[in-house]
């Protein structure tokens, strides 16, 4: 069954990294250039992931635990001093 908690959270969680990606594309330079083609990079391999995920018969649920995963290593790699 799906849970629209999960759902929920990973909208939240998101957010976060939305934020820090914004700072980190503010500074400009060489660490926001680096930031705009790490987003890129990783949003078409999170959308191939989960495209195969589901033609290979994975659930929604599992997309979604997968997305969260990615968005807290993000939040850990943007928030590292």
């Amino acid at each position: 069954m799906f849970n629209p908690f999960s759902l929920s959270m990973l909208a939240l969680e998101s957010q976060r990294v939305v934020e820090l990606r914004l700072v980190r594309l503010s500074w400009g330079g060489r660490e926001g250039r680096a930031e705009m083609q790490a987003m890129v990079i990783e949003k078409v391999h999170a959308g191939m992931e989960a495209a195969t995920t589901l033609m290979g018969g994975g659930s929604p649920e599992t997309v979604i635990a997968r997305y969260r995963e990615h968005v807290a290593t993000n939040t850990k790699r943007l928030t590292a001093a």
